[in-house]
C-alpha cells in the first residue's frame, strides 16, 4: 500500500490530521505536472498552476463526509475531474463575457493540457467528452486524466489500473472519436 493510499484510507476513517499529511505528497506531484505543462502555456493565461492545484485540492479534501478514496488512482481521477470542472467553469464565465463564436478545428494530437486551450474549444471538447463518456467510460476517463490533469499516458494507465497498451488503444480511439464528434458539431454549427 502506497503512502498516499494509506493516508487516503485514514481520511476515510475520519483521522483529522490525515488531510494535512496528504497535502505535501499530492500537492507536489500535482504542482510538478502543472508546472511542466505551463512551460508551453500560451501568452495571456491568467490561471496559474498553483491556483488550479489549490482549488482542486480544496474540493477534493473539503468537508464532505461522504467522500471516500479507494486508492491513489481513484484520488487522481477525482483530481482530474475537479480540475476539469474548474477550467470549464472559468471558460464558460469568460465566454459569457465574450459572447464570441467562430470555433476553430482542434488537433487533439497536439493538445497537451486544458490550460493551453482556447475557452470555446475547451467547452466544445467537454461537451463531446460527456457524449464519449456515455459510450466508453474508460476512454473518457483517460482523456480527463491526460487533458485536464496533465498526466502522461503511462501515469494515466497506472491511475486507471490498466495496462499501458490498453491505454494506448483507448487514447487512439478517444482522440479519433472526439475529433469526429468535434468536426461534426462544427459542421452543423456552421450550416
Amino acid at each position: 500500500m502506497s503512502e498516499v493510499t494509506r493516508i487516503l484510507s485514514a481520511i476515510d476513517q475520519g483521522d483529522p490530521h490525515a488531510a494535512g499529511q496528504l497535502l505535501p505528497l499530492v500537492y507536489e506531484e500535482l504542482r510538478k505536472l502543472a508546472a511542466v505543462r505551463l512551460d508551453h502555456e500560451k501568452p495571456g493565461q491568467s490561471l496559474q498552476a498553483t491556483a488550479l492545484v489549490h482549488e482542486a485540492y480544496l474540493r477534493l479534501v473539503g468537508n464532505d463526509p461522504d467522500r471516500q478514496w479507494h486508492n491513489r488512482g481513484h484520488f487522481f481521477a477525482a483530481a482530474a475531474e475537479a480540475m476539469r470542472r474548474i477550467l470549464l467553469n472559468r471558460a464558460r464565465d469568460k465566454k459569457r463575457l465574450k459572447r464570441g463564436g467562430g470555433r476553430q478545428r482542434i488537433d487533439l494530437e497536439h493538445v497537451e493540457l486544458a490550460l493551453e486551450t482556447d475557452d470555446d474549444d475547451l467547452i466544445a471538447i467537454d461537451e463531446a467528452l460527456e457524449k464519449l463518456e456515455q459510450e466508453d467510460q474508460l476512454a473518457a476517463a483517460l482523456v480527463k486524466l491526460r487533458f485536464f490533469a496533465g498526466l502522461s499516458l503511462k501515469q494515466a494507465a497506472e491511475s486507471l489500473g490498466v495496462a499501458q497498451r490498453t491505454a494506448e488503444r483507448q487514447w487512439a480511439y478517444a482522440r479519433a472519436w472526439l475529433f469526429n464528434r468535434l468536426c461534426r458539431d462544427q459542421d452543423s454549427a456552421g450550416s
